[in-house]
C-alpha cells in the first residue's frame, strides 16, 4: 500500500507545470492582448488597461487550474477527467464570485466557471490529437520520396529565402568563390 501511495504522489506531481503555469501564462498574454483592443484604452491608458486585463485573466486561470489540480489530487484521478474540471470550476468560481459579488455572485460565478472550464477542457482534449497529428506531419512528413520538401512547405519562387539541394548549394558556393576572387582582384586593381 505504501508503494502504491508513493507512486501516485510521484505521478500526481508530474506535469503540474503544463497544467497550471502554462495556462496561466497564456491567459495573461491573452488578457494583455484583449487590453490592447479594449475600448477603455483611450481613457485609462493602454498600459494600465492591458496590465489590468492580463493580471485579472491570469488570476482567474491560476485559480481555476489550481482548483482543478486540487480536485484531481483529492479524487486521485487522471488529468483529463472532466469531473475535475467541473469541480475546479465550481470551487474557483465560488471563491472569486464571493470576492466580487457576495453570495449571489458566488453562485453565479461558480456555475459559469464550471460550465466554461469544463467546455474548454473538453475542447482541448478533443483538439489535442489533431494538433499532435499536425505537428507529426510537419516534422516527419516534410520530406517526400525524392528527399525534397513537399509542395505545401516549400518557399515561393519569389521569396529571397530559398532551401537549396546539394547541387544548387555547390553551384552557389562556386559562384560566390568566383565572385569573391574577382572582388579581391578588383580591390587590388583599384589600389594601384
Amino acid at each position: 500500500m505504501v508503494s502504491s501511495d508513493s507512486d501516485f504522489r510521484n505521478r500526481s506531481a508530474k506535469g503540474w507545470k503544463e497544467r497550471i503555469i502554462i495556462p496561466t501564462l497564456l491567459a495573461g498574454a491573452l488578457g494583455g492582448a484583449a487590453g490592447l483592443v479594449s475600448k477603455n484604452r483611450r481613457t485609462l491608458g493602454l498600459a494600465n488597461v492591458s496590465a489590468a486585463y492580463a493580471a485579472n485573466l491570469a488570476i482567474v486561470a491560476v485559480c481555476y487550474c489550481g482548483a482543478r489540480e486540487l480536485a484531481r489530487d483529492a479524487r486521485q484521478s487522471e488529468p483529463d477527467d472532466l469531473i475535475n474540471s467541473a469541480v475546479g470550476g465550481f470551487a474557483s468560481g465560488a471563491l472569486l464570485g464571493r470576492l466580487q459579488g457576495g453570495h449571489i455572485g458566488a453562485i453565479r460565478y461558480s456555475i459559469i466557471f464550471a460550465a466554461a472550464g469544463t467546455a474548454l477542457d473538453f475542447t482541448e482534449s478533443q483538439l489535442r490529437p489533431i494538433l499532435h497529428r499536425f505537428m507529426n506531419t510537419v516534422s516527419e512528413g516534410s520530406c517526400d520520396k525524392n528527399d525534397r520538401f513537399s509542395s505545401w512547405w516549400k518557399m515561393p519562387e519569389w521569396s529571397p529565402i530559398q532551401v537549396l539541394d546539394e547541387e544548387a548549394l555547390a553551384a552557389k558556393q562556386a559562384k560566390e568563390e568566383k565572385l569573391g576572387v574577382q572582388g579581391v582582384l578588383g580591390n587590388q586593381n583599384k589600389e594601384r
